[in-house]
């Protein structure tokens, strides 16, 4: 392990936890009526038609063809974004592909996968599917709708994964039971509250995850989408009662396929104690790789992420 010790910040990074104490986090109590309240979401999505529409892109790859992408999710949200199909091969496995908060410009190219149909949208919101009332701003979105959880965007986010889902089952109808998830970030979290109640989603790979143990979250120090929540809180009061709704540390609790989670020891923009509430709270069988840091460049990075890289195209090989 070599964790930074050099950084720019007012605050800890590693917030004066070694990893057995990291590893010692556990998971908040669910909040009364947790599992319902998804469950029902989760019947309402995927009784929605996602339409889904394909044109060439004007992106160009050797290994893949580039198509842009739409397709329709609750609430008539039309989300957009890239879906990559193998030059050579055959489809024979589809993945839901996530981003961070910084959103995404194009599709990863370099994926250490083969024969797959790889989606990528861009959740409501954010990049291509950026549509007002949203804030497309990290700091403005993750605190639009919070007052209710009925009306909280990261709802609707997780609703986007599952419709990405539909929209594979549609294009490819033989890669059903053969999807997976795989998200960084903003899109670990989504991806963490998305898995459990989506059967379709098989196995699923999560990088340095948000939105674990709120209680945490809301409180430690951070340049992350934390920070404009507890801004918001100082301002108009306690948003804890919706987010305890939307912890990815309980819904992870809920995860019964295979997982390859990827936290980190030092994050200024996800606290570690929170994204290893995530890892902590799923099932033993499962693989946790641990990153030195994240959200931040340090020594070593590149080796622990082809490491990484392996891993990930070992674990989606089997789907």
């Amino acid at each position: 392990m070599s964790v930074p010790t050099a950084h720019p910040f007012d605050f800890d990074p590693t917030y004066g936890m070694q990893l057995s104490q990291l590893q010692a986090i556990e998971t908040p109590e669910a909040p009364f009526g947790f599992d319902d309240f998804w469950l029902q979401r989760y019947k309402a999505a995927i009784a929605v038609d996602p339409q889904p529409k394909l044109r060439r892109s004007r992106l160009r790859h050797d290994n893949w063809h580039v198509f842009d992408i739409s397709y329709v999710s609750t609430g008539s949200f039309q989300i957009n974004g890239w879906l990559l199909i193998p030059r050579h091969g055959q489809v024979r496995r589809g993945l839901v592909v996530g981003h961070g908060y910084g959103g995404r410009d194009q599709p990863e190219f370099d994926l250490p996968l083969e024969e797959a149909a790889v989606l990528f949208p861009c959740s409501r919101g954010l990049s291509l599917s950026a549509r007002p009332p949203i804030p497309s701003d990290a700091s403005g979105h993750v605190v639009h709708g919070i007052e209710n959880r009925d009306t909280y965007v990261i709802g609707g986010c997780v609703e986007d994964i599952w419709l990405a889902v539909s929209t594979l089952e549609i294009l490819y109808p033989w890669v059903a039971g053969h999807i997976g998830y795989s998200g960084i970030s903003f899109g670990g979290g989504i991806g963490a509250l998305a898995i459990p109640f989506d059967a379709r989603i098989r196995r699923g790979h999560l990088v340095v995850p948000t939105f674990g143990h709120r209680p945490l979250w809301l409180t430690l120090p951070t340049v992350g989408s934390a920070q404009s929540v507890q801004a918001y809180q100082k301002q108009h009061g306690s948003v804890l009662e919706t987010l305890r709704f939307f912890d990815a540390a309980i819904a992870a609790s809920r995860i019964t396929v295979p997982m390859l989670v990827a936290p980190a020891l030092f994050d200024p923009a996800v606290a570690p104690p929170c994204q290893f509430s995530v890892a902590n709270a799923l099932q033993k069988f499962n693989e946790i790789f641990i990153l030195d840091a994240g959200h931040f460049d340090y020594a070593g990075s590149e080796k622990q992420n082809a490491i990484l890289r392996d891993k990930v195209g070992r674990f989606f090989k089997v789907l």
